[in-house]
């Protein structure tokens, strides 16, 4: 698409774009009387709505029943999980069985490890991505020490390195010879490649450390640079080795189109209150390939939700699993925060990933286009999320210069709300369910 940078342009593609409404089924912080101009999804998504009123129906409930409104009502809380299952399983391209809200999204991390790190003296690696989000990096510290092994040795962190980029294994809907980097010289393009991960390097690392992985776990979309990994080309490969292939879809869920089922991941977790819009500390969702939920015997950590809910209420001793995913349940679902939830992924059925996904390509590649232009000769800044748009989502990260943090307070200062890394990286995420290219070009008003 050729793009311009003037304010006619992007009314003109606001006009044309066909999910623009449900910007208005969002509530936008103020500043100075107006909206803040938000980039912040991929961190804290915007309140729909329709959670306020989700909230009070729940309300009404508790004060109408009390404790039959486990069982009463037009949402009996006795099965509020299973109202999310549908929805959250066409989200992640997941089977309904393989899928279930629960918990928050670290615990679900942990709980998915007992049943898919099981290490012996022989195979007790984990390979990861280097610059993971810390909890992650503490998550596998952790589990690792638990089972006696030494994080020194027993964590294999895959990092990027300064070559200039390897062509990666090209995945449907790449664009023929698109490079990850863009244009730029080569200076620019090795300075980049310090942050972008080559599929083939992870590919390597899987291979070299053969039988000795137990597990390989990488993050859908690196949380720092907006990389968005081959996760179907790492879950082949950690198969051929032996392994188990689990992911963080932390900043994937919502954020990209995913096919857990047919890329033949062993299990997945994700969060909600980043592109799912669930509020601050919003609930996690867990995935569980068929192979694994069908299987009783799997080890893992028992608690009565997770118990067969054909004899539940004998409360007698032995645990049965329920099938598929739900089996990994320890608790009945938190109801106020699984409304929020609701309300959210209701918007996301009715939108659809696909035309979401549509958007938010054009929306990232109008703000490198604005980003690019407002940095030319200047050289203030620089992108560190990968040119090539399929290997990216909403998030477009921009490395800055010794004042990148003045820049960054400054665009604070005049109702932008991105959100700042260390050392010095401003991540910027358009969402596609809410934000406008106007948004992005009032942006680059700013960034002149």
């Amino acid at each position: 698409m050729h793009y311009e940078n003037t304010l006619a342009f992007a009314h003109d593609l606001d006009q044309q774009d066909q999910l623009r409404h449900y910007r208005d089924q969002f509530l936008f912080p103020q500043h100075q009387g107006k909206a803040v101009l938000y980039f912040c999804g991929n961190s804290l998504g915007l309140q729909p709505k329709s959670v306020r009123p989700a909230l009070l129906a729940e309300l009404d409930q508790w004060e109408t029943h009390g404790v039959e409104g486990h069982f009463r009502g037009e949402l009996p809380w006795m099965h509020y999980h299973k109202y999310l299952t549908q929805q959250s399983a066409r989200l992640v391209g997941a089977l309904p069985h393989e899928v279930v809200v629960m918990n928050t999204l670290t615990v679900n991390l942990h709980l998915m490890m007992v049943s898919f790190y099981r290490p012996t003296r022989e195979r007790y690696k984990i390979v990861m991505e280097a610059g993971a989000f810390p909890s992650d990096q503490y998550a596998m510290e952790s589990q690792v020490r638990w089972h006696g092994f030494d994080p020194a040795d027993a964590i294999v962190e895959v990092a990027p390195h300064a070559t200039p980029p390897r062509p990666s294994p090209k995945r449907e809907g790449d664009v023929e010879g698109a490079a990850l980097l863009g244009e730029g010289s080569p200076k620019e393009e090795l300075e980049v490649s310090n942050h972008i991960l080559q599929t083939n390097d992870i590919l390597e690392a899987i291979e070299r450390e053969g039988d000795k992985v137990a597990l390989v776990i990488f993050g859908g979309v690196n949380y720092y640079t907006g990389q968005f990994y081959d996760l179907p080309a790492i879950a082949a490969a950690a198969h051929r080795v032996g392994a188990y292939a689990g992911f963080d879809l932390a900043h994937a869920a919502g954020n990209l189109p995913l096919h857990l089922h047919d890329w033949d991941a062993d299990f997945a977790v994700w969060c909600s209150y980043k592109y799912l819009n669930a509020g601050p500390g919003g609930p996690s969702g867990a995935f569980v390939h068929e192979r694994h939920g069908s299987n009783p015997d799997l080890p893992r950590f028992a608690g009565w939700w997770g118990h067969d809910e054909k004899d539940r209420f004998k409360m007698r001793k032995g645990f049965k699993p329920m099938p598929g995913a739900e089996g990994w349940q320890l608790s009945n679902a938190q109801i106020f925060s699984f409304a929020a939830h609701k309300a959210g992924l209701d918007i996301f059925d009715a939108a659809g990933m696909e035309a979401l996904r549509e958007k938010s390509l054009k929306l990232t590649g109008y703000l490198e286009f604005i980003l690019d232009e407002v940095n030319r000769g200047k050289n203030r800044f620089q992108i560190i999320t990968p040119r090539d748009p399929q290997a990216r989502g909403c998030q477009i990260s921009v490395l800055t210069d010794e004042h990148g943090k003045a820049l960054y307070d400054f665009l604070s200062e005049n109702g932008v709300v991105a959100d700042w890394r260390e050392p010095n990286v401003i991540r910027l995420a358009p969402v596609p369910l809410y934000n406008s290219f106007e948004d992005i070009w009032r942006l680059g008003q700013l960034l002149l």
